[in-house]
């Protein structure tokens, strides 16, 4: 019948596609003999064909610009776009209207049609066929085939869908194929098998290098715009060894460097930058005649080279680093023959190199937005691992040699006036950075014995400068209104709880500031200090000297205070000193490590609180997380649907099931909260959201900076009389909850209606 005669006809002209294609020499030559034949058998308006690049993570294509010339397009392996998606992973999309975003999102949640493309060309693309070129074997993507706009209108049929993954297998057997076949007469001919240029271009590049007398790598810079990790790619095909590119945070390896003199590394073109578990690390441009040669075996008679090929801009790069202000360095310490560990750790940590590396470090994580500094030594020839902690989560930063393991503790050390002698015990101190270094900041450290003879130091950056003031702390307008008409009774207690680093120092100095004036005496006990205020009376607790939370505020009492802050609430005889000055005239501020606001007050109780006088004390507790804020440079606006929404809302209700309003008419009361959360965050009936996307300035992660969540409880009567009741965490959750507290998820999703964050932040923070 007619569908089997259609079939048997698109099988014999995909037939004869296939045999063109495997006669082509290269991709281009298919792009240019092929295309209009592959368009004319599936009835399609474009074709594009991608390879992958030769960086693994972007997909290239090729348009004709000349006689010989081509551009290469690129297009990152991601969910943003379709032919991203398809090398991602290795499906085959057929869509009806890219412009149909429910359409796309049927394939992935965070696909997308780049629609920029459409708008530069004036071209409207409606369907779209793509399907994964890959390696048979190892199904390894290889590239993308994607057939645009179906000329007999609405979607590719099946026999079409069909066609495109034997088009794309084909496709596959021609890539590997051209790429074993092909012979590498020089080191950048790996360009044109990768397809960053021309054969043609390549020849011309070479005769300009040469008319010019520059380096051919200049040329195919400037003029071509290849980039020098595809050159690099090129110098490890033609090699058989890696590329290493130009690591500008490189560590100098000045126990290796001392063997050497500049003009010798420039004139032989190699030089070792690291001792690792593999070897003896040699950069250099031509790793076949260095290891022929047999040079660096003389000069490192004890080491087992491993060779890697850079390009030649970046190693002229790496010779500059790494003999550049080294007359008074490390070089200079040495003896012949003597490991850098050897060396006594006061004169290694002293060495100019070494301050520069460690002030490196420091400054990095202050600008980079930090909080903590990890030094993560490993035994042996293993290299030393540096991460900070941004934004509640640990990121890799650096990694040193092994041959700076002990001067870089050493040198931390010298900085807060630790015994470096003591390696086996753990040791705490503080660096005031200004001492050291071109900015303000104080640093907490810790050392800590490990395992393998090693010691771990872990830096804290200490929050400096002026306290956020308390409009800034990202408090909803009904918690900021309740918290400013709590915290101005003139006598009370007032708690802010939450695990380690969710911001409580923050909250209560943000609180202090809101209430410093002239005419107030405010006194504070901290362990440390982190944050400093004009006009605060601040007193820094020493266990050691006796001087702990109870004997400062017992000091206090007797030095006229009007406020007083505590670091931490954590035993009896603290918080029956506080609750007594709460109740004779002062105001009482205090933190908690408590998982939520009705939690703290059974906490208290558990410690032999009076509750009645506990009661009588109260103010309130704000309980608080920090959740990471979508990055606002790149986070993707959309509508979610019915479901996503009936799922937030119901997330929303689970709590507030147990009060009255919502136990007598549960549907009339839904009802009236969707309304409410509607009218206040929706626009025409809809919801927008966001969801993270990634990209430079968020680090790829999609979120930069942190946003507060929190739970406000506000002594009212009933509560006070429940707390004198005993009554129990659930019957207390439920009287604040009619009152009008929202809990911690319930004020994360509201953050997540007005797009500062999302719900798997919220989820992540907000565990029960």
């Amino acid at each position: 019948d007619a569908a089997i005669a259609k079939r048997l006809a698109f099988q014999q002209n995909l037939r004869g596609v296939t045999n063109r294609i495997h006669s082509a020499l290269d991709v281009d030559e298919i792009m240019l003999e092929v295309s209009e034949a592959i368009c004319v058998l599936f009835a399609a308006e474009r074709l594009t064909i991608y390879k992958v690049g030769s960086d693994g993570k972007a997909l290239e294509s090729r348009v004709k610009t000349g006689m010989h010339g081509f551009r290469a397009l690129r297009l990152p392996i991601s969910t943003q776009s379709v032919a991203g998606f398809v090398a991602l992973t290795g499906s085959t999309v057929n869509v009806t209207d890219v412009y149909d975003q429910n359409e796309l999102q049927a394939y992935h949640p965070d696909l997308r049609f780049l629609v920029e493309v459409d708008k530069r060309t004036g071209f409207r693309t409606r369907e779209m066929l793509v399907a994964a070129i890959r390696d048979a074997r190892t199904l390894a993507c290889l590239g993308v085939v994607q057939l645009i706009n179906n000329r007999m209108g609405g979607p590719f049929d099946a026999l079409a869908a069909e066609g495109v993954e034997l088009l794309a297998e084909t496709l596959a057997v021609a890539f590997q194929h051209r790429e074993s076949a092909h012979v590498m007469r020089n080191k950048y001919d790996g360009l044109v098998m990768q397809g960053d240029i021309a054969a043609a271009d390549l020849d011309y590049a070479t005769r300009v290098a040469r008319d010019r007398e520059e380096h051919i790598e200049s040329v195919l810079s400037a003029e071509y715009g290849v980039t020098a990790s595809a050159i690099g790619q090129s110098l490890s095909r033609y090699f058989g060894v890696p590329y290493e590119p130009f690591g500008r945070d490189r560590i100098r390896p000045m126990d290796l460097l001392k063997h050497l003199k500049r003009d010798f590394v420039e004139a032989e073109q190699w030089v070792p930058i690291e001792d690792s578990e593999e070897g003896l690390v040699v950069l250099c441009l031509d790793p076949e005649h260095v290891r022929s040669s047999r040079i660096v075996n003389n000069i490192f008679p004890h080491h087992r080279p491993v060779y890697r090929v850079t390009t030649y801009k970046e190693f002229e790069s790496t010779v500059e680093r790494f003999f550049t202000d080294t007359d008074s360095g490390l070089m200079n310490l040495e003896e012949p023959g003597v490991e850098v560990e050897d060396l006594d750790d006061v004169s290694a940590a002293a060495d100019n190199e070494l301050v520069k590396l460690v002030n490196k470090i420091i400054l990095d994580a202050y600008h980079q937005g930090a909080s903590d500094i990890h030094v993560e030594p490993y035994p042996g020839k293993a290299k030393t691992e540096i991460r900070f902690r941004k934004d509640g989560t640990l990121v890799p930063y650096m990694e040193v040699p092994a041959s700076y393991r002990n001067p870089l503790v050493a040198r931390i050390k010298i900085m807060c006036d630790l015994d470096i002698s003591e390696k086996r015990k753990p040791q705490d101190g503080k660096i005031k950075f200004k001492k050291f270094g071109p900015a303000d900041i104080e640093l907490r450290v810790a050392t800590i014995p490990s395992s393998g003879g090693m010691e771990d130091v872990v830096m804290r950056i200490l929050a400096g400068g002026d306290p956020l003031p308390i409009h800034k702390l990202g408090l909803s307008a009904p918690n900021l209104q309740r918290l400013t008409a709590a915290v101005s009774k003139p006598y009370g207690l007032f708690f802010v709880c939450g695990p380690t680093g969710s911001g409580k120092t923050t909250t209560l100095h943000s609180v202090l500031g809101h209430l410093n004036t002239p005419q107030t005496k405010i006194w504070t006990a901290e362990d440390p200090v982190e944050i400093t205020q004009k006009g605060l009376r601040q007193v820094q607790v020493n266990r050691k000297a006796g001087m702990d939370f109870a004997t400062v505020m017992k000091a206090f009492l007797r030095a006229d205070p009007d406020i007083i802050m505590v670091g931490e609430m954590r035993d009896q005889e603290t918080t029956r000193i506080g609750i007594e000055a709460s109740l004779t005239g002062h105001l009482v501020f205090a933190t908690l490590h408590t998982n939520s606001a009705p939690e703290s007050i059974t906490r208290l109780l558990d410690m032999g609180m009076d509750p009645f006088n506990f009661a009588d004390a109260l103010l309130g507790i704000l309980a608080q997380r920090l959740a990471k804020r979508l990055c606002s440079a790149c986070k993707q606006a959309y509508e979610p649907d019915d479901v996503e929404v009936e799922a937030l809302l119901r997330e929303y209700c689970a709590e507030l099931m147990a009060t009255r309003g919502f136990v007598n008419e549960p549907e009339a009361a839904v009802q009236a909260l969707r309304q409410e959360l509607l009218a206040t965050y929706g626009q025409d009936g809809r919801y927008t959201l966001y969801r993270k996307v990634g990209c430079d300035t968020c680090g790829g992660t999609g979120y930069k900076g942190r946003v507060g969540l929190h739970e406000l409880l506000i002594a009212s009567d009933r509560i006070q009389q429940q707390i004198q009741e005993g009554q129990r965490v659930a019957q207390l959750l439920a009287t604040c909850l009619e009152e009008g507290m929202r809990t911690l998820k319930m004020d994360g999703i509201e953050k997540v209606l007005q797009g500062i964050t999302d719900m798997p932040q919220v989820h992540a923070v907000c565990i029960k």
